[in-house]
């Protein structure tokens, strides 16, 4: 009863914190909102049992790695947004044809995070019900999906986008109590740490990189230059990763010894449900009500950033709703053709792409401006995306 009133009363109290009307009008804090929220959305509901399951006892220096990987694109699209996106119209050709890559690539990888999404969206969904069947989730997903290609056809998602903000200060504050609460919980476990005998060497680092996408999320600061200068961007996003890497790190260091069993064949994307049922009765519903929430806003999101990219990319011959459609169809293919821990890894794949693309042109900059540590460390993000994109492997099958 303790753990119930003390994760309700802090998830009520960081809400106040976060609906304050200063804090929703502030614009630093609605430009660090931005990436934060995609950063520690749909990967705060799963990274606690596939870290654990891989990783055991070690799984928050895993998490501390990803996060590490993560901060790395984040330089690169930093350096980028200082650099390159004030000369997109003077870029040499070799650059014109990197940018245009890039684009393409993460209108590719919208496409499977909309899977991704929406297939979390339906896991958590059917828990109220209680029910775990893979067939159940993909039927539902595709409904879900269809829906919102349907929305976007006919421009109804711009429609959505306005419960965003209630989506991401929602999350946030249930965020803030499950942290809190399992901080007093961990104080009196005494050192207890994972019963599962976790895999270890090799497989566990393709594992590791086949989970980039959890830390994903900082690149949608790129993206928001019609509202926010560059500065602001660049400074905003640092501290989005900031925040997110000590919620990231803390949270799996916290839940880790609450996890005693492999994850099940089934219902392994809600697993962090049953995981956390120490904390009390009012995890589940918190927990539910949250994970729907931030999973309908960020495939809204995606869904729109897949549209648009796709119709610049192809310079207008396809009108952004189309690309809405587009994207959908795509998404209902890859539900129906993996699980959820295979669409984490293609999704991994496809970000990780795109930030390779990102990495060469922040090279060719790096030289061009005559950076040439730069132009080193941003050579190594190239090269650990492509070994990332050949050696991830899912984290179950």
């Amino acid at each position: 009863m303790n753990s119930n009133m003390g994760l309700v009363l802090v998830s009520a109290l960081a809400a106040c914190l976060f609906f304050y009307p200063r804090v929703l009008h502030s614009r630093p804090w609605r430009a660090t909102v931005t990436p934060l929220a995609s950063i520690i959305g749909s990967g705060f509901l799963v990274v606690g049992p596939i870290l654990a399951s891989t990783f055991g006892h070690a799984a928050w220096m895993a998490m501390l790695a990803l996060c590490a990987i993560g901060y790395l694109y984040g330089a690169v699209i930093r350096h980028n947004i200082r650099y390159v996106e004030p000369r997109l119209g003077t870029l040499p050709k070799t650059g014109v044809l990197v940018e245009r890559a890039s684009d393409f690539t993460l209108s590719l990888a919208y496409f499977v995070s909309v899977a991704y999404y929406l297939n979390l969206f339906a896991a958590f969904g059917l828990r109220i019900f209680g029910v775990e069947s893979r067939l159940a989730i993909q039927v539902v997903a595709t409904v879900a999906i269809a829906g919102a290609g349907l929305l976007g056809l006919t421009g109804g998602l711009r429609a959505l986008e306005r419960f965003e903000v209630g989506a991401v200060g929602l999350k946030l504050s249930v965020i803030s109590g499950l942290i809190v609460v399992l901080v007093f919980l961990a104080a009196g476990a005494h050192g207890a740490s994972p019963s599962v005998e976790a895999p270890q060497g090799f497989a566990s680092i393709q594992v590791l990189l086949g989970l980039v996408i959890l830390v994903q999320g900082f690149e949608t600061s790129r993206y928001l230059g019609h509202e926010y200068d560059g500065a602001t961007r660049i400074r905003t996003m640092r501290h989005a990763q900031w925040i997110s890497s000590v919620i990231y790190v803390v949270f799996v260091l916290l839940v880790t010894f609450l996890f005693h069993e492999s994850l099940p064949m089934t219902g392994g994307e809600t697993a962090i449900i049953d995981m956390l049922r120490p904390v009390g009765g009012a995890v589940a519903p918190l927990l539910i009500v949250a994970a729907l929430a931030s999973q309908s806003s960020a495939a809204v999101a995606d869904m729109n950033g897949a549209g648009g990219l796709l119709s610049e990319t192809t310079k207008s011959r396809l009108s952004v709703n189309a690309g809405n459609l587009a994207t959908a169809l795509v998404a209902i293919g890859i539900t129906w053709s993996a699980n959820i821990y295979e669409i984490i890894a293609y999704a991994s794949k496809a970000f990780l792409g795109y930030y390779a693309l990102q990495s060469v042109q922040a090279v060719r900059s790096s030289i061009e401006h005559r950076q040439f540590g730069r132009a080193l460390l941003f050579a190594v993000a190239v090269l650990l995306a492509i070994a990332a994109i050949v050696l991830g492997t899912p984290a179950a099958a």
